[in-house]
């Protein structure tokens, strides 16, 4: 809400009017009624309040993050360019040694942390996953650090866990294919880590929606929207009758958009699907049929063969 700007007294009615942002007060300088008082300062924060800071003030820093080994809460001893602008040799070298030391990390789980969370940043750029799936994997890895689960198990494995438990909470559509290829780990035993890692921390995962996986396929196939939302109508059919229960979401909904593009006329091999969902042809072969025949989809796509 924007506030109207006081622009007379209200006892005597002068225009004189002084705000002071300092204590936070408008003031009538005729008469001395302090019309408002406790006011917010909205102006910049600065850290650096020497006379000289000119445009070389900084504001506060950056806000705390979970991808952060301190969590953005650390201080540091100045920065490089600060230090030339100490009179001696011997004072810059004094600070340049309480710098050293200051970042240095003390404890293991520290240590393990700041390797860890560089690697989760890593593989989370390679995939393209947003900030809010970020954060997320790097409180489950230091709920996981905390609890000692990182213990016989490689980092990267957890770290991948971590990532792939963070992507089904957000309803991010990330295989475990493509979190084996981004990190380097094979994909049963990130499904392993996952599993164990959500387990022991009570983490509550919702079943992945297969609909979630069209838009991503869809774009690598190059299809149409109409393809794309016939798809989707054949998964909620295919929901309906309890077809994709107990079966993988990326299988069921490849072969979803397998019988959309043969329905509509845009077909696309089970080779090019499958590469794109990740999956056999065999899946999607399989997957088809079902949908085919308990979906009765048959004349359907026949009828697109015959145009």
């Amino acid at each position: 809400m924007i506030r109207k700007s006081i622009k007379e007294c209200s006892e005597c009615a002068s225009k004189n009017i002084y705000r002071d942002v300092e204590k936070g007060e408008t003031i009538c300088r005729d008469c001395g009624l302090v019309i408002e008082d406790r006011m917010v300062d909205f102006s910049q924060e600065w850290r650096s309040f020497e006379d000289d800071g000119g445009a070389q003030k900084r504001r506060t820093g950056a806000p705390s993050s979970q991808t952060q080994f301190d969590q953005g809460l650390g201080t540091e001893v100045g920065t490089t360019s600060d230090f030339y602008k100490l009179g001696s040799d011997r004072e810059r070298d004094k600070f340049f040694r309480l710098r050293k030391w200051n970042i240095r990390i003390s404890t293991a789980i520290e240590r393990n942390l700041k390797v860890a969370l560089a690697e989760l940043k890593r593989v989370s750029s390679f995939l393209r996953l947003p900030r809010s799936v970020e954060e997320e994997a790097a409180r489950i890895y230091r709920l996981a650090v905390q609890k000692g689960l990182v213990r016989g198990r490689s980092m990267e494995s957890v770290i991948a866990g971590a990532l792939y438990a963070a992507c089904r909470r957000h309803e991010i559509p990330r295989t475990l294919d493509e979190m084996g290829e981004a990190s380097g780990i094979e994909k049963k035993e990130i499904g392993r880590t996952y599993r164990f890692v959500t387990r022991e921390l009570g983490i509550s995962i919702k079943p992945s929606n297969p609909a979630d996986y069209i838009p991503r396929f869809a774009s690598a196939l190059k299809l149409s929207p109409e393809t794309q939302s016939k798809s989707v109508e054949i998964l909620e059919m295919a929901r309906d009758v309890e077809l994709t229960s107990g079966r993988g979401p990326t299988g069921i909904a490849a072969a979803a958009l397998y019988v959309a593009s043969l329905i509509h006329g845009e077909k696309r091999t089970q080779r090019e699907v499958a590469d794109v969902a990740g999956v056999t042809e065999v899946t999607i072969r399989n997957r088809y049929k079902e949908l085919i025949k308990k979906l009765k989809l048959s004349k359907q796509v026949e009828k697109s063969k015959k145009k």
